[in-house]
């Protein structure tokens, strides 16, 4: 579980994130949703300490990210895996070798048992036949399934994944997050998500968190979302005309 205490963060005097306490569970897809501009990616990089907020704490099971010794700090970056909006991939190394990339630098293992672990990776993202290929002969819905893979190759326990559909068609962005999901599942990660794919909130927000204007608005889940009486909330997800007619449809057979 991942914990935020009254977090805080300031650029030049300007605050962007005003006091955001927030709890992320293991086991489950956790979501920051919010419009551009809102505070969510500066959020996300607050967590993993690619920023260090002005106040506030970050807990990870129970251990002060802030206070952590350097040293400390390094043992926890190696159990958290982190995909990419853009993938992020080698192109000039294989799918395999891409995958291997986190285990060659972190892990002890034999090369042998090393390779194993990446094959197996791959094998669960349904990409085993594709190690030999490199980035730019695959699909983009192919490269994030790599992403996955390298990401779960040091099996991390906290993902995070930075508007991991942007740039897929609906169809394979679907594909995605059902894979996350049954990761997060699998392995009882604690999974954070930056999205404002409502696809991805309605498909797979089993706790969903709207920052507005560095401010956590609301929190809840996919079944309580459409549902919300919170006017912020509202305006961010029913800004279409069609998703606006499912909320209504749904309250009047509510009724």
């Amino acid at each position: 579980m991942i914990q935020l205490i009254d977090l805080h963060k300031s650029f030049e005097g300007k605050e962007v994130l005003k006091g955001i306490d927030a709890e992320f569970q293991e086991g489950i897809t956790n979501l920051i949703i919010g419009q551009s501009g809102s505070g969510k990616t500066v959020l996300m990089r607050n967590i993993v300490g690619l920023l260090e907020p002005t106040s506030g704490e970050i807990l990870y099971d129970g251990r002060k990210f802030r206070a952590l010794a350097k040293k400390e700090k390094m043992i926890l970056r190696r159990e958290m895996g982190m995909i990419f909006q853009s993938a992020a991939l080698f192109d000039s190394m294989t799918v395999l070798d891409n995958v291997l990339f986190p285990l060659d630098m972190f892990s002890n293992d034999t090369v042998r048992d090393r390779i194993k672990r990446a094959r197996f990776c791959l094998d669960r993202v349904n990409l085993l036949e594709a190690q030999n290929k490199y980035p730019g002969e695959i699909s983009g819905g192919m490269q994030k399934r790599v992403a996955i893979a390298r990401a779960i190759a040091l099996n991390p326990r906290y993902l995070f994944c930075d508007e991991p559909n942007s740039g897929l068609d609906p169809k394979t962005s679907l594909v995605i997050d059902a894979l996350i999901h049954d990761i997060t599942e699998e392995y009882k990660m604690t999974t954070i998500i930056n999205t404002h794919d409502m696809n991805s909130v309605l498909g797979i927000g089993d706790h969903i968190i709207f920052i507005s204007e560095g401010k956590k608005e609301w929190q809840g889940n996919k079944n309580e979302v459409i549902t919300s009486t919170n006017e912020k909330l509202n305006d961010f997800i029913f800004a279409s005309d069609l998703l606006r007619k499912v909320k209504d449809n749904i309250t009047t057979h509510q009724l």
